[in-house]
């Protein structure tokens, strides 16, 4: 295996640039990538965790084993409490996202479970929100209108189980 070649310090902020028009350009993985080149150069750079966060939730669509945990074990590294709710937030929601998408048996049960979650830390976020900061409240919406534009999307009747995998 080749070893990777280690990031300088100074080129930590346009590092943090090139990540971020990644995600723009839909390329995720290569976000990622530049943002654990950063975080080993950088540790506990909070725009850099954000950025691998977001990269880690734009992947959810693939299925990518792992990248769910991932997501929540980079979250947790965010200092901020504030940042660190509402961040936990988008992961739910994303994955709600990602499973209406993915659709098959049960896929509506899961995605209100998950949009549930979010709700629930976006209103967390909410109350300790900075001043003049309705992020929490604008996502807490969006899953709102979700729930009431998608028919399919609500809690599992008591009588389902999920069916066995073949």
């Amino acid at each position: 295996m080749p070893e990777l070649k280690p990031l300088t310090r100074e080129a930590v902020p346009r590092a943090l640039e090139k990540a971020e028009r990644y995600r723009l350009l839909n390329e995720a993985a290569e976000a990622e990538s530049i943002c654990l080149d950063v975080l080993a150069a950088d540790p506990g750079n909070q725009r850099a965790l954000v950025t691998l966060l977001l990269a880690l939730t734009d992947q959810f669509d693939e299925g990518l084993a792992g990248a769910v945990g991932r997501a929540h074990d980079v979250a947790a590294q965010l200092s901020d409490e504030y940042e660190r709710t509402y961040y936990e937030g988008i992961i739910w929601e994303r994955r709600a996202k990602a499973k209406l998408k993915q659709g098959g048996p049960g896929s509506g049960y899961s995605a209100f479970d998950a949009l549930e979650e979010a709700m629930r830390f976006f209103e967390q976020a909410e109350g300790i929100r900075p001043a003049g900061n309705d992020d929490a409240r604008l996502r807490w919406n969006t899953c709102a209108r979700i729930l009431q534009r998608s028919p399919g999307v609500g809690p599992a009747p008591d009588d389902w189980s999920e069916p066995p995998l073949e």
